[in-house]
């Protein structure tokens, strides 16, 4: 799953301890690996026409087109990866809910609640997404997750509702 629940470690007895944290990010289905044999793949089969016209000049003619395509084909793949860079760390302790957004392109996206007073949502059919989540809390209502997948959404909402709970016990 693209999310994953980060359990703490034994901590000091004078700091607060964290009762769970929370890391997010989107799914990747092709690998680096893999790209860099897609991409190989992909020149392999658009050179072999070009094997009909070695030595004449409508080769000339046309490698450059050939370049171009695999350029573009790179920079799409890549400009991809960087825009899936994103991570959404959500910290829970009895006194303080944190999630923090690490953007790609763009500054990095704070927002901070008593937990007592969050509440969680979840709109299964109206929201932007699929099982939207949200936090509601000190004036302010942010998104998480919208990334993941509508199941993966929903089983998020029911883990991350029975741990703000727990923490508000």
């Amino acid at each position: 799953m693209p999310y994953e629940w980060i359990e703490p470690a034994n901590q000091d007895r004078d700091a607060t301890p964290p009762v769970a944290e929370l890391h997010c990010w989107p799914y990747r289905s092709l690998p680096r690996r893999d790209m860099v044999l897609f991409i190989g793949a992909t020149a392999t089969l658009v050179a072999l026409p070009l094997l009909t016209v070695i030595g004449s000049p409508v080769l000339w003619g046309l490698l450059p087109f050939f370049l171009l395509m695999l350029a573009a084909v790179w920079y799409a793949l890549e400009r991809s990866y960087r825009d899936g860079e994103i991570l959404e760390e959500l910290r829970l302790t009895p006194d303080e809910i944190s999630i923090d957004r690490h953007n790609p392109r763009g500054p990095d996206q704070h927002w901070q609640a008593n937990p007592y007073w969050v509440q969680v949502a979840l709109d299964e059919k109206d929201g932007p997404v699929e099982n939207y989540v949200t936090l509601s809390g000190n004036g302010r209502e942010v998104e998480l997750g919208a990334f993941l997948t509508p199941e993966e959404r929903a089983n998020l909402y029911g883990e991350l509702r029975d741990r703000l709970s727990a923490a508000r016990q």
